[in-house]
């Protein structure tokens, strides 16, 4: 009877590569059919009277972009519809690319979601999401023990 040496490193290994193949599987749900998924970049500014918001959404018009705003999470979803057309030595070439995304993406403090601003320009979607009340005056007690 052979001696099998145990080596519990290598069930390690195995078990995350199989974790990886599983969120890779998962991955591809959300990509577009070149196999990049579209997710805006984002940036988020807290100040004590709002929160600004920055979305990177180039190629898209105002009106492919909706926008649905609750009091602690701010969703944006979309449609890229992208195409590129170039002429050399008699040869036409054009590409589309198509692709919808969402992006949801919980707020630091509750907002007044009826008094939000949007402002889109250049690819960049800004929104202004002003804060309820009660965050702007919200005092915390810490106890220290």
């Amino acid at each position: 009877m052979a001696l099998i040496r145990w080596e519990p490193f290598s069930e390690i290994d195995s078990l995350q590569k199989e974790m990886n193949r599983m969120f890779d599987s998962l991955a591809s749900r959300t990509t577009d059919r070149w196999g990049s998924a579209f997710v805006p970049a984002a940036e988020m500014e807290e100040t004590p009277e709002a929160i600004h918001l920055k979305l990177e959404v180039p190629g898209m018009d105002a009106k492919d972009i909706d926008i649905q705003v609750s009091a602690e999470a701010v969703s944006i979803s979309g449609e890229r519809k992208e195409e590129s057309k170039t002429e050399e030595k008699g040869m036409t070439r054009s590409e589309f690319r198509y692709g919808s995304f969402r992006r949801v993406i919980p707020l630091p403090a509750r907002i007044q979601n009826t008094n939000v601003n949007a402002e889109y320009k250049d690819g960049i979607l800004n929104l202004t999401l002003p804060k309820a009340e009660e965050e702007k005056h919200k005092v915390v007690k810490v106890n220290v023990g």
